[in-house]
This record gives C-alpha cells, structure tokens and sequence, in this order.
C-alpha cells in the first residue's frame, strides 16, 4: 500500500497542485483547511506524512499544531511557510517538524523532500552499543533517549538523528555534507545552513553555555564533532 499524506492548506489551489503531484507519484492524499481537523484527521486517518502550512487563517496555526500532534504522534511533518527566516526554522523545530519547504516550490523539489523525510522516518536503525556516556550527557541508542545532568531531554526526530550521527563518531570531526547526506540525504548535501541551524538548536538544548559548547564542536568550514572526553 502507497504511504498516506496529509496536506494541510486554506488555500484549495495550492491543496490541488500538491495533491495532483503527489498522487502521480504513487501517494495517497487526504486534506484539511484548518488546524482542528487536521489534528483530528492525524489521530483518525494515521498518516504516514503531514505537509503543513504556517499561517492557516482560522483556529490554531501551523506551530500550534504541529505541537498538539507531537503530543500523541510521531509522524513526520514537513513545515509550508513563505517565511525562510531562521529564527522561523527553529521555532518549528522546537515544536517538532522534520523538515522546512519554502513557497513556492517545484513539484520535483516537493517530491524529492517527501521522499527523504520518508526514508528517514522509516528507515531501520544499526544495531550499536546501548548507551554513550560523555561527561555528563548520555545517549541510550536503545530506547532513543537523551539525558543531560540526569534530566531528560526532549528532541524531535531529526535532532536526535543528527545527534546520534555525531555520538556513533564520537571525537571524529564530521564533513558538513557527510552529516547531511546521511540524516537529511543526498539531495540536502549543500545545505549547510540547515545543518547550522539544527546544530544551533541541539546547543540550546544540550550545552550548559550554547555559546560555549563543551560537547559539539565546530571546526570551521570543516564540520562538526562530538567531543566525549569519555571515550564510547
């Protein structure tokens, strides 16, 4: 069975070309116009990928609800938004979305980030040792959980990959388009600025000073590197 997204847009020609796109790649599609039903159609329809807009006119907008289905749900979802700012990227990530299309966009942009996100939500995870442990931040692979000082840290899907990308290389510097390709794919290899941002974020959460990290470390134009003093 072809995967299931759900398109959700107030504007029923940007649902229709999306929807047309989609389905002459082999997707389902199903659709809302505004937040509640969109959170409804989640929890109802269980779909394998939400594409959400940002400013939806009516009820709650596109953080909103993106964080009310973070609270029962783990599907991907891709923001939409005509905003590219990055303080606009990080605030979806805080709430949880996987990834960011800027409008507009072409049909091959949008099928090509559809299916990297989906590959990535369903693809099978190495088998590796348990647990990291790296001064004070811990890693247990098994059960896909960050501790920081003992205190549990909460960390959308794609931070976590990052993360965890970072820690199975624990003090190996890790090339920008190395990270890129393997939690992103190969079609963001030049974005560098995305990674940035998601580094940025991960700082914020993890560092006791993110201005002056003691874990993930920047070698300039290089990469970055997880530094576990520690050892694995």
């Amino acid at each position: 069975m072809s995967e299931k997204i759900l398109v959700v847009d107030d504007e029923p020609r940007v649902v229709r070309l999306v929807s047309e796109v989609l389905k002459a790649v082999g997707y389902q599609v199903i659709a809302a116009a505004s937040g509640e039903p969109a959170i409804e159609m989640v929890a109802l329809e269980q779909p394998d990928l939400v594409l959400l807009d940002i400013l939806l006119p009516r009820g709650p907008d596109g953080y909103e609800v993106c964080r009310r289905i973070r609270e029962f749900s783990e599907v991907p979802v891709i923001m939409l938004t005509a905003k590219a700012q990055e303080t606009d990227m990080l605030r979806g990530f805080d709430v949880g979305a996987d990834d960011y299309l800027t409008k507009p966009f072409s049909a091959k942009e949008l099928v090509a980030r559809v299916r990297v996100v989906l590959r990535r939500a369903n693809r099978p995870e190495e088998m590796v040792t348990a647990t990291l442990t790296c001064g004070e931040l811990e890693i247990n692979f098994a059960r896909r959980t960050v501790k920081v000082r003992g205190e549990k840290v909460s960390l959308t899907r794609t931070e976590y990959a990052l993360l965890r990308q970072l820690a199975l290389n624990a003090n190996r510097v890790m090339l920008h388009q190395d990270l890129l390709t393997t939690v992103w794919g190969p079609e963001y290899r030049d974005d560098i600025d995305y990674l940035r941002a998601y580094i940025r974020y991960l700082r914020q959460k993890l560092e006791e000073n993110p201005h002056e990290p003691r874990y993930i470390l920047t070698t300039p134009g290089v990469g970055y590197m997880l530094s576990c003093p520690e050892g694995k």
